[in-house]
This record gives C-alpha cells, structure tokens and sequence, in this order.
C-alpha cells in the first residue's frame, strides 16, 4: 500500500500550503493598514527650576559677615553693609544682582552676580564679577534650589590649593533670605563657612 502522501501529493498539498501561506500574510498586511511609527516622548522635569530665582527680584538691603581670613582657623569676622539690586535678563532664563558694599572703613566696593539657567540640566550656574579685579571672572558655582534651600557648587583655588566652593540661599520668605559661602580644603568632607549675609527687602 503506497504511503499516505504519495509523491504527486505531496507537491500539491505544499502547493497548498503555500498558496494559504500567501493569503495569509496579504489578508494581515490588508487589515493591518499602514505602520505606525513610534516616537519617544520627551522626558518632563518634575518641576521647572527656571523659577528658582524670581522671588529675588527688587531691591534689597543686606547685613554682611565675612571670615577676616579664610582657611585659617580664623574666627574673627567683619561686618558691614550692602544693598542689592536683582533683576531678570536673558528672557527669564538668566538674572543678575548688582552689589555694593560700604566696608567697615567706609570704602565703597562693588560687583556682579551673573546667573544663567540651563534647562537641559535643570541647574543654575552663578557667576562673580568682582569690582576690583574687573578682568576675571570666577569659576561658576552649579546648582539649583531643592525643598526651598539652594545649593551651588564649584572646584577651584585658594591661596594655589584646591578647594570646593558652596552656595547656599536658604531661610526664604517674601522679604527674607540668607546666603551662605564655605570652603571645602578636603573635597567636601569639611566646611568652613565663611561669608554670611541676611537680605531684606526694599523694593
């Protein structure tokens, strides 16, 4: 008895296989229409901290300390007066603060906070614009405010060591703040604080 798919049967039941292979694949591509391209939807940040800044905006009059020396062991401070100017540039994406200090021996000093936010990151970098040395300015602090307290950070150098340098902007109201600079001689394990100043508003 010849087996059940003799040769000739063979070739026609793939045949078939085929052609119902075939119908297949055209009756999905039919119904299927056409191919729906999938694109990445772009990541949102929690929060935008391109506001971070805009409480600061006015005028302000400030109560300044500051370490007589730095990385010392000093505790000896000066203290002495300021008043503050901030307002936005850079389309909202940037501000500036112009300072000016009266110093305890009645000398006038002043500079410029320059501020510019990078919405990529989501952090801020903040520069200082020293009045008496008007040819340099400083390595940018980076950072950004978290739970209503603002901290910034930078590498760079004191007295030929290398330092690390803290921003923070902390206690704020409507017509408060603070803001505190430290020094860090080990990589950020200690901090010696070293400028303090209390804002209040004016204007």
């Amino acid at each position: 008895m010849p087996p059940f798919f003799s040769i000739p049967r063979r070739r026609v039941f793939i045949s078939t296989l085929a052609g119902l292979a075939a119908t297949c694949v055209l009756a999905f591509t039919v119904n299927a229409g056409p191919a729906t391209k999938i694109t990445a939807q772009p990541t949102v940040a929690a929060f935008d901290h391109v506001h971070d800044f805009d409480k600061f905006f006015g005028t302000w009059h400030s109560k300044q300390r500051r370490l007589k020396e730095r990385l010392a062991g000093n505790n000896q401070w000066i203290e002495f007066e300021g008043s503050q100017t901030v307002r936005p540039v850079l389309n909202g994406h940037g501000n500036m603060t112009d300072n000016v200090f009266t110093m305890p021996d009645g000398v006038i000093y002043s500079g410029v906070t320059l501020r510019a936010f990078d919405p990529a990151s989501q952090t801020w970098s903040i520069w200082w614009l020293d009045g008496n040395r008007p040819t340099q300015i400083d390595v940018p602090v980076v950072g950004s405010f978290e739970n209503g307290i603002g901290t910034f950070y930078a590498n760079d150098t004191f007295n030929g060591k290398p330092i690390k340098v803290r921003f923070r902007w902390l206690n704020i109201t409507a017509t408060t703040l603070q803001w505190e600079q430290a020094f860090s001689p080990d990589g950020g394990k200690t901090w010696e604080t070293n400028w303090i100043a209390y804002f209040t508003k004016t204007g």
